[in-house]
């Protein structure tokens, strides 16, 4: 038992972390309990101090929306806290989709779905065209266009205020993951992890890598969403250093040699 939890911990961690938000949202709507109320695009902690998703204000920007003092300074907040701490936490941490996500790729894993052959192929740097094309429409259209369809926002909402026909988004995110492409949405369409990968691109927080202890057996990159950003396994010790890990954990989890961790990047010396 200990040694699965430890196999788990940050998963456990990660699943308390997305529904004690989903549940503290809930309850300032509900029960007027006050602590986080608003929505993921725009809260308040406390009452008092403002939180903003600052990719949907940099939409709200380009669409020529008056933004109040107290949501620009919420963005910030957020984006300060991703940037230069979290890194791309928010989508393994935060983001309710993940929840959605994560059991589609289970089911991948316990139905075998992986080892057919897909003639659907979709690259990783589609997520920053769609991310290009979000921020174009908000221009043509003086609406935030990613906002206007977002699934994130839509399942979040829902768990809040009722569900409506944001199950439709849901459950199309799933299916797409389960039978389509593996990491589908997080890995290769949502605009708003391409959003977070930039900013993220030099944050404190990441996995360390101790090329000595690796012995190559490769569990971490079987289960990493972004395995493409784990090319210094088993070839030299440093940080993970691409805005696209998430700082999910779960390369650290899986691996028996200890060679993975958490740490705070060394910017004086890369190679460890």
């Amino acid at each position: 038992m200990i040694s699965y939890i430890k196999k788990h911990r940050f998963l456990f961690l990660r699943r308390l972390s997305q529904v004690l938000l989903l549940v503290l949202y809930f309850s300032a709507n509900a029960y007027s309990l006050k602590i986080l109320s608003g929505t993921l695009s725009s809260s308040l902690l406390f009452e008092t101090v403002p939180l903003a998703d600052p990719f949907a204000v940099l939409q709200m920007f380009i669409a020529g929306a008056v933004l109040s003092l107290d949501v620009i300074v919420g963005a910030f907040i957020v984006l300060f806290f991703y940037a230069l701490i979290a890194g791309r936490a928010f989508c393994s941490w935060v983001c309710p989709i993940n929840l959605v996500t994560d059991l589609a790729n289970w089911l991948r894993r316990v139905l075998l779905l992986d080892k057919i052959e897909r003639k659907l192929w979709l690259g990783r740097s589609v997520r920053f065209w769609v991310l290009a094309l979000s921020l174009i429409l908000s221009f043509v259209t003086s609406v935030a266009a990613f906002e206007f369809v977002s699934p994130i926002s839509m399942f979040h909402r829902g768990v809040v205020f009722g569900m409506g026909m944001g199950y439709a988004a849901i459950l199309a995110i799933f299916l797409f993951d389960l039978f389509a492409v593996k990491n589908g949405w997080c890995g290769h369409i949502c605009p708003l992890g391409a959003f977070y990968s930039i900013v993220s691109r030099f944050s404190l927080l990441r996995v360390k890598h101790n090329q000595p202890n690796c012995t190559l057996c490769m569990k971490c990159k079987d289960v990493c969403p972004e395995k493409q950003i784990l090319s210094l396994i088993g070839k030299r010790s440093g940080d993970v250093d691409a805005g696209e890990c998430t700082n999910c954990g779960r390369c650290i989890e899986v691996c028996d040699d200890d060679a993975l961790s958490f740490g705070i990047r060394n910017y004086i010396n890369k190679n460890g």
